[in-house]
């Protein structure tokens, strides 16, 4: 059953629209669910201006009815409130007033390929989409998925444990509970002397015009064996998930479980001896692989890491060259964050989020909700797996 999230929209246009694909009927929609997702996008020390300005919505426009999918595509609607300043620079069609075009790329940014790429003169017309605005989208689209992957049993939550040197060692015993204050940390971390280090880099940073990355872990609890195979590359889950993650803006790198870290190991430290008794089934002590073996789920959780880069628009611009002239000159400067780690765990769920719902589909099927209920359960009961 194939699963989709389409998205379109720019960063300062009327406003951005998702589509989501292949999710079964009857299934049932909490709206606040949905707009509490969008307004944790919103969360975490070192935002913007423009966080100031936008109070992020999903309107469903279609595919649901009082309250529940109807088996067709979902529309949600995220309007731009910041359009309203933009509206001569950014209108879909011709305009009366002269706007002056950008002709200043940003090193890092989609900017200066983009305008190779596409024959354009003006580098608005690469930066507005390539703007990480447009995960405002991938968001309400994610929290679709999440009420899917909820009423299957499987949560997803994220954290962050670094940003520039400040980190935090990685935990093998995190549950759901964890995790219920997350957000009310600044900066999204479960370690409070880890998150106060944080907020003072960040604020040191700032004010050196300096923009920070970090590094965020996003969890998927209750999943179930089997999703994902080893037969073919392309149903590998761990490759599904490392291109979702890194076509997320910014990122630089995915890691399963321990990640990078396995490399620097003997074998006897890198994998999860496997154990049995009655009361429990088979299962593990250890969770190094993050809950992916051969390219599929083995019912432990499932960890992923994300690497972000700095922002690339910085308060103190780069160094760049005018398109134009080619003459040397300052980078594009236009409002920005300092750092946006902390939402990216967000968008790192959403995204998670699509591609577990894309298995699950893909292997248990079903036109109504209830129908992907009962096939989880049969498979459960004939694998014998009991949720921890």
């Amino acid at each position: 059953m194939p699963v989709r999230l389409i998205t379109a929209g720019e960063s300062h246009g009327p406003g951005l629209t998702t589509i989501v694909e292949g999710l079964p009927a009857g299934l049932r929609l909490d709206q606040d669910a949905i707009n509490r997702d969008m307004a944790r996008r919103q969360l975490g020390f070192g935002r913007g201006g423009r966080m100031k300005i936008e109070r992020d919505r999903a309107d469903v426009t279609a595919g649901v009815r009082h309250g529940r999918t109807l088996g067709g595509p979902i529309a949600l609607q995220v309007p731009n409130r910041d359009y309203a300043n933009w509206e001569e620079r950014m209108n879909p069609w011709p305009v009366e007033t002269e706007v002056p075009p950008v002709h200043l790329p940003r090193p890092g940014h989609a900017d200066l390929v983009g305008v190779w790429k596409y024959g354009v003169a003006d580098v608005r017309d690469i930066l507005e989409r390539a703007s990480a605005r447009e995960t405002a989208a991938r968001v309400a689209g994610g929290a679709v998925f999440k009420a899917f992957l909820r009423t299957l049993g499987v949560e997803i939550r994220s954290h962050v444990t670094q940003i520039t040197s400040i980190r935090v060692p990685r935990r093998h015993d995190l549950t759901i509970a964890d995790f219920e204050q997350v957000d009310e940390s600044p900066v999204r971390c479960l370690d409070p002397e880890a998150s106060r280090a944080m907020v003072q880099e960040i604020t040191t940073l700032r004010k050196a015009n300096e923009s920070l990355g970090g590094v965020f872990e996003v969890v998927a609890f209750g999943v179930v064996p089997g999703l994902g195979s080893h037969v073919s590359w392309e149903e590998r889950l761990d490759g599904r998930i490392a291109m979702a993650m890194m076509s997320i803006q910014a990122m630089k790198g995915v890691g399963i479980g321990d990640g990078f870290e396995l490399a620097g190991r003997p074998g006897s430290q890198a994998h999860d001896e496997i154990f049995f008794d009655e009361e429990r089934g088979y299962h593990r002590e250890t969770n190094r692989a993050g809950g992916l073996e051969g390219g599929m789920t083995n019912g432990e959780p499932l960890v992923v890491q994300v690497g972000m880069k700095p922002i690339p628009t910085l308060t103190k611009p780069l160094r760049s060259v005018d398109i134009e002239t080619r003459e040397p000159a300052q980078a594009l400067r236009e409002r920005t964050d300092s750092c946006t780690v902390p939402a990216a765990g967000v968008v790192g769920e959403a995204m998670l989020a699509q591609v577990l719902a894309e298995a699950y589909r893909r292997k248990f099927g079903g036109d109504h909700i209830d129908d992907v209920r009962a096939a989880v359960s049969a498979y459960e009961e004939r694998i014998g797996w009991r949720r921890s």
